[in-house]
Order: C-alpha cells, then structure tokens, then sequence
C-alpha cells in the first residue's frame, strides 16, 4: 500500500519530492524529464550523472520494448559536454545490412547499384555528438566487424571507400535481448559486446516502478491535452486504481499509446476506466472498427483528429489478433495479414509484442 500511496502523489509533488533527493543538477536547464520516485530510476539518474563528464564512455541500455531506453540515452547525450552536438539514432532491427552498412558508414559514388552519389553515414554527421544504435543485438554480424573498429580506433571506411575516417562520437547501444546469450550462440561478436558494455544501464520495466505511472499519466495527458485541445484534469478512482493494477506489457510506449487514445476519443474533465482499453481488457480490431465508424459517422471535430495515430492503433490490434489466431505462429501471423515475416517481426518489436 506504501507504494500505491506514493504514486497517487500529483505530478507537482512527485517533482518537489525529487528536487529534494538533490537530483536537480542532473536536469539543468532540460524541463521535459518525467521525475522518477523508484528507487531504480533514481540509481539510473545517479549513474548518468556520473557519466556526464566522461565524454566518450561507451553505454550499453538494457530492458524490455518500450520501458525508456531511448530517453536515458536522450539524457545521457543531453547532459553531457557533448549535448550541443548531434544526436543521430538508427534502429538497427528496422534495415536491412547493405543499408544500415550505408547509413552508419556512408559510401562512396558507385559503390553499389543505386548509390549515384557520394554519402556520408551518421557517424560522419554525428561527429562531435552522440551517435544512438537501437535494437544493437539484430545488427549482422559484417557491421558488427566495422563498429568494432569504430571503438577501437575511432576510424572507419565509406562503403567502397579506401581512406579512413577519424571521428569523434560517443556510441549507445540499446537492445531488449540478452546479448550474452547471443555470443554464446555465435550471433553476437564477444570483443564487440565488451567493447559496449563498458557502462550497462538497465531500464526496469513499468510493473516494476509502480511509483511512475501517475507521473507518466499527468505528463501525457497535458501533452494530448495540447495536441488535441482538451481539457482532461485527471482520472477517476477507478481509472487510476486500473491503471495501478495493469502490469504494463507494453511498458511506457503501452501507456502513452493508451493515453493519446483515451484523450483523443475522451470527453469531459475526468478520464474513466470505461475510456482505457488495455490488453486485458477490448483492444482487438472489432472494437476500434466500431470506433472508426461511429467517427466516419460524424463530422470531424475542430480539433481534428490524429490519423497516424489511429492507424497505429488498427495495426497493432490486427497484429495481436493475427499472432493469437496463429497460435503465435509468425509466419503464420505474417501471411494473415498479408505481410512477409521481416515486416511482420518489425511490427512485432515495434508494439512491444512477445515473441515466440
């Protein structure tokens, strides 16, 4: 009930509370961090301080899909002597090799069919600041050779190219996979997972942070507020004891989809438990069919409507229902709705989705 009790606090006092565990340093002049009461973020935003001012360590993130790996690489960037640089992300799971080769590299005029001209790679562009390397454990094992020797001699060649290049980044890797498993199983190179396991954060997953939900929930709600000029002033009791009780399969990115939902289809001051729909509860396709017709039905409001959002939100169910009528089967799942398996996968990791 302890911690019930702490994460029913506002947002305003969960900031006031974490001013005074003396974090405040750590989030100068960046306005747009949700205050943390679990013991574990707190430990994480202890470890990034640290390593604010060594500007080149290397930082491996570990966790689920969806728990934050990529805000506390944001703030890892963002806090350190190199924030005034850039900031460039690849999800490595999301190309295929040539072209993640291509982006991370660059390559040279020539050098493969299509490549018309010249091209720098992000560690190019990146130089100076933080380069992000996401779902680090689907890179193949040829690229991985390449981003060794980027660790190690900070030196490179373009596609086809025959100079190197010497650059100035610091790499974060973040992945949801095991990636001592992967070395043992011969997909992951043993010197490269050294090379990137010089700091290791690992990001617990929402059900093990109960004390973030509420913060999380008052800050998505004033950004949906905003982007859909609503006027939500909190949750009901029931509502915030459902949201409490959820264990969050899908993490922050489950709990953010939900509230861009409720808020863009919500009425009223107070968000119900009757506009959440969680995996536990009606989040198949028939369901968000019928929404859709009802708002084919009427006028579009003056605030408009969020379309990408929508559809995110039809995909993702004809997902799941495609990996439950399989048995979770992706081949299966993939042919259902008409995807080949690499595609497929991708959504998959993109929803934050168990794999079988």
């Amino acid at each position: 009930m302890k911690v019930v009790a702490k994460a029913l606090e506002s947002n305003s006092e969960a900031r006031r509370n974490y001013r005074n565990q003396n974090h405040g340093d750590l989030f100068g002049g960046i306005d747009d961090v949700v205050p943390s009461q679990a013991p574990s973020m707190l430990e994480i935003y202890d470890i990034v301080r640290k390593i604010a001012g060594g500007e080149s360590t290397t930082v491996l993130i570990e966790g689920e899909s969806g728990a934050g790996k990529d805000v506390v690489a944001n703030l890892i960037h963002r806090t350190s002597v190199r924030r005034n640089n850039p900031l460039l992300e690849i999800n490595c799971a999301a190309l295929p090799e040539q072209l993640l080769e291509s982006e991370l590299f660059g390559h040279e005029m020539g050098s493969f069919t299509g490549a018309a001209v010249q091209k720098m790679g992000l560690l190019e562009l990146a130089h100076s600041g933080t380069v992000f390397l996401d779902e680090i454990g689907e890179m193949a094992l040829p690229v991985q050779v390449k981003l060794l020797r980027v660790l190690e001699k900070m030196t490179f060649r373009r596609v086809g190219g025959v100079e190197d290049i010497s650059v100035d980044v610091r790499i974060v890797a973040a992945t949801n996979r095991n990636l001592e498993n992967q070395v043992r199983e011969g997909s992951f190179r043993e010197d490269l997972y050294f090379r990137l396991n010089v700091v290791k954060i690992v990001v617990p997953p929402l059900r093990d942070r109960v004390e973030d939900i509420l913060p999380l929930v008052d800050y998505f709600m004033g950004q949906f507020n905003l982007k859909f000029n609503k006027r939500f002033t909190g949750l009901d009791g029931r509502a915030r004891q459902a949201l409490l009780d959820y264990a969050w399969p899908g993490n922050i990115r489950e709990l953010k989809n939900m509230l861009e939902r409720s808020v863009l289809l919500g009425s009223g001051d107070l968000l119900t438990k009757e506009n959440f729909q969680t995996r536990e509860s009606s989040a198949e396709a028939g369901d968000l069919g019928k929404i859709l017709q009802d708002m084919l039905r009427k006028p579009l409001p003056d605030e408009g409507v969020d379309l990408e959002g929508i559809v995110h939100q039809i995909e993702e169910s004809l997902v799941r229902k495609a990996l439950s009528e399989s048995g979770g089967n992706q081949s299966e799942a993939a042919r259902l709705v008409g995807l080949n398996r690499d595609k497929f996968r991708y959504r998959v990791k993109q929803y934050g989705l168990k794999e079988s």
